[in-house]
């Protein structure tokens, strides 16, 4: 299912026009969340197209977390409007859930099971019959090269280990649109690129991806567009290419520079 682009939705950057049959993914409308004394999202408005790997960029604190936890219906916005799929989050959160798939940025397995068997499990709450998910299960463990580590218990995982099986548990149940918060966090290079590789390799698959990263070289290396924020902001969108253009510079790090004069990774 998917939600048509109205007039009244709209985007923060005022020269981002849109094909009015576009097909969005992922809508938020001038979303607000306090906490106590703290606002960490401030009138956010975005549009992700079907398909499009979608980059939320900032430092930490910059309210990216927050933004995906509202979006899979883990917390309620103070105000404003989400939507995914076409599903509007507050009404029909029980319609997304069973589109989405989350890869939280804090590891959430089971460390006395194998990797395998944390996959396989995760398959089967979903409801796929035990073939499936084993066919899944094999799919996803070759194409990041993880088989062997797959029969190993969790416990003996590094956090570059978990974070993929963070990743492929998030993937086992095909779905649609796709939230990876702060995925290769933990990764060595190496593996790091060859996640990278696996998650572009799914726009082939028509998937849509919102990605949130403090990594300038992951959302220039994976992302269709991104969206820089800052204290809960939006202060950039646009494609990596259009940015860099824009604000004439050589990286996103230049370019969250040149808007807010501090480097994103400060105080990381």
């Amino acid at each position: 299912m998917s939600l048509k682009s109205e007039n009244k939705f709209e985007t923060a950057n005022p020269e981002d026009i849109y094909d009015p049959d576009q097909n969005y993914a992922i809508i938020t409308k001038d979303i607000v969340k306090i906490f106590g004394d703290i606002t960490a999202v401030n009138g956010l408005n975005i549009k992700i197209r079907e398909g499009e790997i979608f980059g939320l960029l900032g430092p930490n604190g910059a309210g990216k977390t927050t933004t995906i936890n509202m979006l899979v219906g883990l917390l309620k916005p103070t105000s404003g409007e989400l939507f995914v799929g076409g599903y509007n989050v507050k009404k029909e959160l029980s319609k997304i859930k069973e589109i989405i798939g989350v890869c939280p940025q804090h590891i959430a397995v089971y460390k006395f099971l194998t990797g395998r068997e944390n996959i396989e499990l995760f398959g089967n709450l979903h409801g796929i019959n035990k073939k499936e998910v084993k066919s899944r299960a094999d799919n996803l463990l070759n194409v990041v090269e993880f088989i062997e580590t797959a029969e190993r218990k969790a416990k003996e995982y590094s956090g570059g280990m978990l974070s993929q099986l963070n990743l492929l548990m998030a993937l086992i149940s095909d779905p649609e649109i796709v939230f990876l918060d702060e995925p290769t966090v933990g990764m060595d290079p190496r593996a790091r690129r060859k996640i990278w590789q696996f998650i572009g390799s799914l726009k082939e698959h028509k998937k849509t991806i919102l990605l949130t990263t403090h990594y300038i070289e992951e959302a220039e290396a994976l992302c269709d567009r991104v969206a820089i924020i800052d204290y809960g902001e939006l202060i950039a969108l646009g494609s990596p290419k259009e940015l860099k253009e824009k604000y004439n510079a050589k990286n996103l790090e230049e370019v969250f520079l040149e808007i807010t004069g501090r480097r994103i990774l400060e105080g990381i």
